[in-house]
């Protein structure tokens, strides 16, 4: 737990000087500048996964890129350092002194849940590898072809390979998405202005979405899964978009602060695929902006976005070829590295979609039909069955009013169902593709609970909402407790709950030893390169790891 705390602080302060340098960059360039803590350190968070990103394609993401990074850091604070204190010191005076001590409780208890918990299959499996060859070789051609997990290319693995602080610790820490949690915690505390305002915002209902889902993932968060950040950061978006639909004071036709927020939609794709039609959202400043003819801000605006989008995109295609995958209609590249069996790459597909649906034993063709009331009965829980159940009659909600609005042309209402309307194609595209919860809560919650939220602000029957918060929120607060008493005896106080180790076999591919499970399972992190299984269709494309792979001449298949 110690370390995680210390990684932490350090996180922080790299967040907080990238952000706050982004911050000066939007001040000069769109008359904007962001002024909360949080949305700085959010920005900071994006910033440092674009930078893994791109040290990762020269070299690996080890103490180089972090020397690299703390003199940037450096030169910001000699050169901005008072500006960055005032900045400090104005949030630390107009927060009361039960909300620190809150702040601080939750910093505490993130790290304790950060520092020991259920370790996913996946982290042993394959994460933990993925990010071992970020520090160990940065980005590798070809590597999908030496095990296909690996062409799930994430931009998380990046950054949880920059501040690992394997080159520090002799081991590596998985940190990031305990910080992130903690970040969405930090906005989820906003919800405290309800009881003074004696009134429960649109955002608020999305606030509590997000307390729901964090009471979710406190026993996984240790697993540098790019499922809970993708789902924290959605939250985050749509939680910043309404609060700033909401702001009484300022101009409310200011289009800087959306315009920010869609790029960090495109960070967010980059996180994890599933994420794309948060882009939705972008209707907004894009119709202003384009009614109004600002040019320059537009330009600005998709630079920001490609250099979000292309150092990922990059990544793609040198780990497997593809621009996109598994995806393989999108064939634009032909390179020596590419992953070529394209029939493994859409059976790979279709298993993730069919294992999530819950369809694995009901046939290939099943249809929606079959595969839906199956779903539904054996794969989801009391809660989730009655999540799915609102969803269901919150998306004929959605349709309903947007064609009230059109009809009736409410266009003051266009604002809200534009949000609405982005969280029911989210869901939609979840529930129609891949429906495991883990990929999609933050989906399911937010459509559930917005809508919610605006039948029962318009019915003035907001509280029962506060009465339900409140119950739910304490029963919640025991089971997190009780959580906390269970494992508080675990010996994590110190380092952080470590990958298994588990016994691997070991192979020969030209001259070079790999190593696999024998059951074709886990691997974990220390033993490297490893692979669930042995791979002998593969072969090297030079001399070494860091050159790549490629499939065999006589195995590739066209």
């Amino acid at each position: 737990m110690l370390t995680v705390l210390l990684n932490w602080f350090y996180m922080i302060f790299a967040f907080f000087c990238l952000g706050f340098a982004f911050s000066l960059f939007t001040g000069k360039a769109l008359h904007y500048s962001i002024k909360r803590v949080d949305s700085i350190l959010i920005a900071g968070l994006a910033i440092s996964t674009v930078y893994a990103q791109i040290f990762s394609l020269f070299y690996r993401v080890n103490i180089e890129a972090n020397v690299v990074l703390v003199i940037f850091c450096i030169v910001v604070c000699v050169l901005r350092g008072k500006q960055m204190m005032e900045l400090l010191m104005r949030a630390w005076k107009s927060n009361s002194w039960i909300y620190k001590v809150l702040l601080l409780l939750l910093f505490l208890v993130w790290g304790f849940f950060t520092s020991r918990g259920y370790r996913t299959v996946d982290m042993d499996l394959y994460h933990g590898q993925s990010i071992r060859w970020i520090e160990e070789y940065g980005v590798v051609k070809g590597i999908g072809n030496l095990h296909g997990r690996f062409g799930y290319n994430s931009s998380l693995f990046a950054v949880s390979a920059l501040y690992s602080m394997k080159f520090l610790l002799g081991r590596s820490l998985h940190g990031v998405n305990g910080l992130i949690a903690f970040l969405l915690s930090v906005n989820v505390l906003e919800m405290r202005k309800c009881f003074k305002r004696r009134k429960m915002l649109l955002s608020d209902y999305a606030r509590a979405g997000a307390a729901y889902y964090l009471s979710t993932i406190w026993d996984e968060v240790i697993a540098p899964s790019s499922d809970y950040a993708v789902m924290c950061v959605i939250f985050l978006i749509v939680i910043k978009w309404l609060t700033q639909l909401e702001a009484e004071e300022g101009d409310r036709n200011l289009i800087t602060p959306y315009a920010l927020l869609c790029v960090l939609g495109a960070y967010a794709i980059t996180l994890k695929l599933s994420a794309g039609f948060i882009l939705l959202l972008i209707l907004k400043p894009a119709y202003v902006l384009l009614k109004e003819k600002r040019w320059k801000e537009i330009g600005i605006y998709l630079l920001m976005g490609l250099i979000t989008a292309t150092p990922w995109l990059t990544r793609n295609v040198l780990i497997t070829g593809w621009l996109i995958y598994p995806f393989a209609a999108l064939d634009l590249f032909q390179v020596d590295w590419k992953i070529l069996d394209v029939g493994a790459i859409r059976t790979d597909a279709f298993q993730i979609e069919i294992w999530a649906k819950g369809a694995n034993h009901l046939g290939v063709n099943a249809t929606f039909d079959l595969w839906f009331p199956n779903w539904f009965q054996n794969e989801l829980s009391v809660t989730e069955k009655l999540l799915i159940a609102a969803d269901i009659a919150s998306c004929v909600m959605v349709l309903g009013m947007g064609a009230v609005v059109l009809f009736r042309r409410q266009w003051q209402k266009l604002d809200v169902m534009l949000v609405l309307l982005t969280v029911m194609c989210c869901y939609l595209f979840w529930q129609f593709s891949a429906p495991m919860m883990r990929y999609g809560y933050a989906h399911v919650l937010l459509l559930a609970a917005l809508c919610c939220g605006y039948v029962l602000e318009r019915v003035k029957l907001a509280g029962f909402a506060y009465v339900f918060l409140f119950l739910y929120g304490g029963y919640k607060l025991y089971v997190g407790y009780d959580y906390i008493l269970g494992c508080c005896r675990l010996p994590h106080y110190v380092w952080q709950e470590t990958y298994e180790t588990y016994e691997l076999e070991q192979y020969e591919l030209d001259g070079v030893t790999l190593y696999y499970s024998p059951s074709g399972g886990c691997v974990g992190y220390d033993l490297f390169p490893a692979i669930p299984m042995a791979e002998y269709g593969v072969e090297l494309r030079g001399e070494g790891l860091k050159d790549g792979f490629r499939q065999k001449s006589d195995g590739n298949t066209p």
